[in-house]
This record gives C-alpha cells, structure tokens and sequence, in this order.
C-alpha cells in the first residue's frame, strides 16, 4: 500500500509540474490541481483550462481557447479562440474561432472549419464541416464534407453504412438541411439548395433546388370522440 501510495504522490507533483509550466508560459487554470495535461501538449497563451480538462497526447490548442471541465481532447490540433464545451475531441483538427459542446464528440478524421459550430450531442466521424457551417443539436454526421455556412438543423442523420460498406456524401455550400433529415448516403446536396424538415434523401439534389420527401398529412376530424378517447375535463 505504501509504494501505491507513493506513486500517486509521484504522479501528482509530475501533473503540478506540467502545469505550473504551462502556467508560466500564460495558461489559465480554474485549479492547477485539476487538469491532466500530457507533458507532450502544447497550449497556447491565454488558453483557459477548466476543473477535470483531459489533455492527451500531442494535443496543440492554439492561444486564446477556452477548454471548459470534464472536456477530454486527444492528438488534436486546435486553432485560437476555440471554445469547447465538456465534450470528447480524438485525432480531429478544429478552426480558429470555432465552438464545440457541449457534449460533442468529435471521432478521428474530423475536420472544423473556422467559425463553425458542432453544438450539443452531436457526433462528428471522418467528416469536414467548412467555415461557419453549424450543426447546433442532436445531429450525427458520418463520412460527409459540409461545406462553408451550411445549416444543418435539429436530428439530422447522415445514413453512411448500408450494412457492408461505409458511403460518402457531399452538402455544398450555403445549403439548408431542416430538422429530422436523413441523408441516404452516397448523395450530392448542391450548393445554396434547401432540404424540407422530414424529408429523406435518396437522390442528388441540384444547385439552388428545394427537396421535399414526407408524407402528405391527414386530418380526421372527430377521430378521438368516435373512439371513446375524449379526456374528461
């Protein structure tokens, strides 16, 4: 028990040490005691490191970021002013000025351009998004390149796998993606061109059109009476 508990001591004056440097050359802590930085990272002035940061590898984050808690990054470049969001960032590359998280996962091969947000449980997999593309909420991306100012709304799937191989697709840039879009991958989404909410993706879509793929709408009326499901106010 006395050598574990040795070795802990080792391990926590090493992780002082590593800090207290990257302290010295002007990063920011919101506690130096807890923050576990690879001695092989490199972080840039002015960078800020919240409680529980998980640096690993030869992770470079560029000067101005702000790292905030229980974020993990690994073998990941990042440009300045990038702000991260309790999220996991593996083997990906991220522009100056973009915004991640929270609860964002960025796997290998991710690409972020700058300015470009990969908001709240989203997953990134082998993709690029251009710059100032956003993907806000609840969206999974795989094996795409999005280009520049590309929105893609809330639950939108880019289906990659048909169950033996993994497909690619390609959004142009300046498109529109609604909400609960499924992109059937491999497809070509044109550039400026608008998916409706709903709609499925199966075919390339021109430059500038408009795709619309839902079922049409029926209303019964009287439906819940005749049915016996009327709620007693």
């Amino acid at each position: 028990m006395g050598d574990l508990l040795q070795e802990y001591r080792d391990r926590a004056a090493e992780r002082l040490r590593i800090n207290l440097r990257h302290a010295e050359n002007g990063v920011l802590f919101a506690d130096i005691d807890a923050a576990y930085i690879d001695a092989r990272a490199r972080i840039g002035r002015g960078s800020f490191i919240g409680p529980c940061a998980v640096i690993e590898g030869e992770t470079q984050i560029g000067e101005d970021c702000h790292i905030g808690q229980n974020t993990r990054i690994c073998d990941a470049r990042l440009g300045k002013g990038v702000q991260v969001e309790q999220s996991v960032i593996l083997e990906s590359e991220i522009g100056d000025g973009a915004r991640i998280g929270p609860f964002a996962y960025l796997r290998p091969g991710s690409r972020i351009g700058d300015g470009a947000k990969v908001g709240d449980f989203v997953e990134v997999k082998n993709s690029s998004l251009g710059a100032g593309a956003k993907a806000s909420h609840l969206t999974y991306i795989g094996d795409a390149d999005i280009g520049a100012d590309v929105n893609l709304g809330c639950g939108v799937v880019f289906v990659n796998f048909d169950g033996r191989e993994k497909h690619r697709s390609v959004v142009g840039d300046g498109a529109f993606i609604g909400c609960n879009v499924n992109i059937v991958s491999p497809v070509v989404v044109g550039e400026g061109a608008y998916v409706a909410a709903g709609t499925t993706v199966t075919a390339d879509l021109p430059a500038g059109a408009l795709a619309v793929g839902r079922a049409r709408q029926r209303v019964l009326e009287g439906w819940v009476r005749r049915r016996g499901l009327m709620k007693p106010r």
